[in-house]
């Protein structure tokens, strides 16, 4: 008698495997979860995960020494001077799912416009506005309810001073409009410059006017590091002293032509800003001007995020309302206050009040 062939029971297992795997994958795709979930990572999770890799790869230097030239985990992990170089090949592997680097023959490069336009030095703020977004309003708007539940407040020492100077200089144009309109060209110009950030506006107002001597204060110990380093390199030293202070406990003499503040009245709640002006009237010699720019509130969505991040902290207050601000100005003693759009149809203001 001749056996009947019959396939091994392996086989058999296998196809009884494969109907399995097709009949469970019906009934997952007919689930509205599955649709839902596909719609959310691709126009979201995803976007979320790519900003965050590139802000990480910004702020570690890895797109700028990637857009040098192609590395491999050795040399980035000899720049960056870690040790687990396994966990770095991850890190970068995720950075080649995302899409934004290349792996070929061992070595990484950037892939994405995105990588390669923010390597670029001139795009710098858009980079550090970026990694602002992620580290500040992101939590704020994550965080929020749990942080009222529990009391949370943010505080100064969860920013990075370097990080917001950078991100501030995406409004570096409006601020030199608005600094090139009061400055006096000729005439020698004594300057006190509050919250100078990385020094940028000090320097700007040091080339239209060589005659400009300047103080330039900040309150975080970094941000005064970075600004006295670029002094230094802008050749500005000798006209320019950059100290640590808050104007709160500042105690100078009414000597200087022209007081500035840039990007910062947010750090000075409501209530006590009245008071901080009358503090910078009282440092002006007379005929001095003072100049405050600032965003205000009424503009893009991403002011409304900085807005609630500021709500949200132990310190300073919300963005200025542009009519609040000129009250206060007037509060302070300041005369002739005018506050005018740098754009036209945007919320970024400048406001100069003189003692005359």
């Amino acid at each position: 008698m001749i056996p009947i062939a019959t396939a091994p029971p392996k086989a058999r297992r296998s196809g009884s495997q494969r109907v399995r795997s097709v009949t469970t994958l019906a009934k997952v795709a007919t689930q509205p979860q599955v649709p839902l979930m596909l719609a959310l990572s691709k126009r979201f999770v995803t976007p979320v995960y790519r900003a965050s890799f590139l802000a990480g790869a910004s702020s570690s230097g890895m797109l700028h020494w990637l857009a040098v030239r192609p590395c491999d985990v050795e040399s980035l992990a000899a720049q960056l001077e870690v040790s687990d170089k396994g966990l770095l090949k991850l890190w970068l592997d995720a950075g080649v799912r995302l899409g934004d680097f290349y792996e070929r023959f061992g070595c990484y490069g950037l892939k994405s416009w995105s990588a390669k336009l923010l390597a670029r030095s001139r795009h710098d703020a858009i980079a550090a506005g970026l990694e602002e977004v992620l580290r500040y309003h992101v939590p704020a708007l994550l965080n929020g309810p749990e942080m009222l539940r529990d009391g949370d407040r943010f505080s100064l020492s969860d920013q990075n001073g370097a990080v917001i100077a950078r991100a501030t200089r995406v409004v570096q144009p409006l601020v030199e409009q608005a600094v090139s309109s009061v400055l006096d060209r000729s005439e020698p110009v004594r300057l006190l410059e509050i919250g100078c950030g990385t020094g940028i506006y000090v320097k700007y107002a040091a080339q239209l006017n060589p005659r400009l001597t300047a103080l330039a204060i900040d309150l975080q110990d970094d941000v005064v590091a970075l600004a006295r380093k670029n002094m230094r390199s802008w050749k500005l030293d000798e006209r320019v002293e950059v100290r640590q202070g808050d104007l709160r406990e500042l105690a100078l003499q009414p000597s200087f032509d022209l007081i500035t503040m840039h990007n910062n009245i947010y750090y000075f709640s409501d209530g006590e800003r009245v008071e901080t002006l009358r503090r910078v009237r009282s440092m002006l010699a007379p005929g001095g001007k003072f100049l405050l720019t600032s965003s205000c509130q009424g503009g893009h969505v991403s002011l409304d995020m900085l807005n609630l991040w500021l709500e949200y902290a132990d310190f300073g207050g919300p963005l200025p309302r542009a009519d609040r601000m000129v009250e206060q100005f007037a509060e302070a003693g300041f005369t002739d206050v005018q506050a005018g759009r740098v754009v036209a149809g945007e919320q970024f203001r400048a406001f100069v009040g003189s003692t005359d």
